[in-house]
């Protein structure tokens, strides 16, 4: 079986780009990424960029790594990140990406139920010791075998990263691509409480087109991310754009606004990719003037129940396309319209495809289910991971499967114009950012404070929650949620408001 035979990896499409241009520039850093990580920023020709990738999936190997077991990644937005997903991949590992927020709890949880093997870290993240937090993890994970991180002050029993890739290893793995196989597991809460979503090469590549296509992104576009990559739409909208595209990927880690601004302009962006809420504050100001080059903007909506109320689209000469987001289940993508930029109509059918072509569905599909809900179905979407659950032992009717993914979006469908309004999220799900919680576990939470302990969602314009707390003693509560392993979203929910002048 030869390699045109196979299904393209995310790693196939890195080669291809390689083989064509090697020397053109294929990663940038944050320009601020000494603040945030304590080392200095870099930028990666793709030939550059493909050394320190074979280094790493090296040191995997010898690490003695099985093909298709698990690593898990908790790094910032920085080119280790994207390095590293790619040198896993070409050491036929799987990569669960674990968010920036999570701690000791989640890490552990997330680390069982995937039967990690190895984990990734940075030895700091916006002065949090990161690779502390990762050492304390691995302690309570079974099945990991081989902690790791780049940065120094690394603790005893973390392999530098960092080491490996300056006297590389030339160990390799005799693999051929093949988009079936399994490629990133990421993370999800529904109602039905936490789920890992596995999914493979070509799921992933079709997230990506389905962004891509919509908006109609040229080849060779210069992008700039200031999204998380650690979740199936970060890394879609993203890692998979930028290899579909053979441009150039700057990245921001999230957020300085003056930073963003000086990275756009320096590196001459003609792409940015932000959460949407973000992008139309910077349309607030005259933006074609103070960013010449910028032409598109795809503005990630993690509260896609807000879309449709959202402000218009002012800068005429820059496109926005909003894209979608209905947690790790899946996402679409729908460009502004010309005329007065307001949101553009969501049609139930194909996406990513155009309608006269039958058949032709290259990456997912819109629907109503019967109970008045967004579902989902396509390549993108991976119906085992949201299966519901089996009917009770006594039921005499099996249930018949499905063949679409319910997101729990309440929505309505216009029949007379052929659209759908999503109206409501899901209920019980609480998002704070790109966080999701059960609204139960706020009540769990604030129980194991103590007596007079209140821990509440309220919603917000912006993140769709936020999170506030009170309780008898703020400090006390706060050490008591770092001592629970919460993140800080929980934790900073009890700061003091005098102090803080909230």
């Amino acid at each position: 079986m030869n390699q045109a035979n196979t299904s393209p990896t995310l790693d196939a499409l890195f080669q291809r780009i390689l083989a064509r241009k090697p020397d053109a520039v294929a990663l940038v850093d944050p320009i601020n990424k000494q603040r945030v990580t304590g080392r200095p920023p870099m930028r990666l020709t793709y030939a550059e960029a493909d050394r320190v990738i074979s280094a790493l999936a090296a040191h995997f190997i010898d690490a003695g790594l099985p093909a298709h077991s698990v690593i898990a990644v908790q790094l910032p937005n920085t080119i280790e990140f994207v390095l590293t997903v790619l040198a896993a991949h070409r050491a036929g590992l799987v990569v669960a990406v674990f968010p920036l927020l999570w701690r000791q709890s989640e890490l552990v949880a997330a680390l069982n139920r995937t039967s990690a093997r190895a984990i990734v870290t940075m030895s700091k993240i916006d002065g949090v010791i990161h690779s502390d937090l990762a050492m304390n993890a691995a302690a309570e994970a079974f099945s990991i075998r081989h902690v790791c991180g780049f940065g120094s002050d690394l603790p005893e029993g973390m392999y530098s990263l960092d080491q490996s890739i300056a006297k590389p290893s030339r160990s390799t793995r005799g693999l051929m691509p093949d988009g079936r196989k399994a490629a990133i597991v990421s993370f999800d809460v529904t109602a039905d409480g936490f789920r890992a979503v596995p999914r493979t090469h070509l799921s992933l590549i079709a997230g990506g087109l389905a962004i891509s296509l919509e908006s109609d992104l040229p080849q060779g576009v210069n992008m700039m991310s200031a999204f998380l990559p650690s979740s199936f739409a970060g890394l879609a909208a993203t890692v998979v754009t930028w290899l579909l595209s053979g441009g150039t990927l700057a990245l921001h880690h999230p957020f300085d606004a003056d930073a963003l601004e000086q990275q756009l302009a320096e590196f001459a962006c003609d792409t940015l990719i932000a959460p949407a809420q973000l992008a139309l504050r910077l349309d607030e100001g005259d933006l074609a003037s103070r960013l010449p080059n910028l032409r598109y903007v795809l503005g990630m909506w993690r509260a896609p129940e807000q879309v449709a109320s959202s402000a218009s689209w002012k800068t005429r000469d820059i496109e926005m396309t909003d894209v979608y987001l209905f947690g790790e289940a899946g996402l679409f993508a729908v460009r502004r319209t010309a005329a007065d930029g307001s949101p553009g109509p969501v049609k139930p059918g194909r996406q990513g495809a155009p309608r006269e072509q039958p058949g032709s569905s290259i990456a997912g599909e819109v629907l109503v289910t019967p109970k008045g809900t967004l579902g989902l179905r396509g390549p993108m979407v991976v119906l085992a991971a949201y299966a519901p659950p089996p009917p009770p032992s006594d039921s005499l009717m099996p249930a018949a499967p499905r063949d679409y993914v319910d997101t729990e979006y309440a929505v309505r469908l216009d029949r007379a114009q052929d659209t759908i309004s999503i109206t409501a999220p899901p209920a019980g799900v609480m998002a704070v950012g790109g966080y999701r919680f059960l609204a139960q576990d706020l009540h769990e939470w604030s129980r194991r404070l103590g007596q007079g302990a209140l821990l509440t969602a309220l919603p917000d314009r912006l993140s769709g929650h936020r999170l506030a707390g009170r309780a008898m003693d703020n400090a006390r509560a706060r050490e008591a949620l770092a001592e629970l392993g919460l993140n800080p979203l929980m934790v900073e929910a009890f700061r003091d408001r005098a102090s803080s002048g909230g």
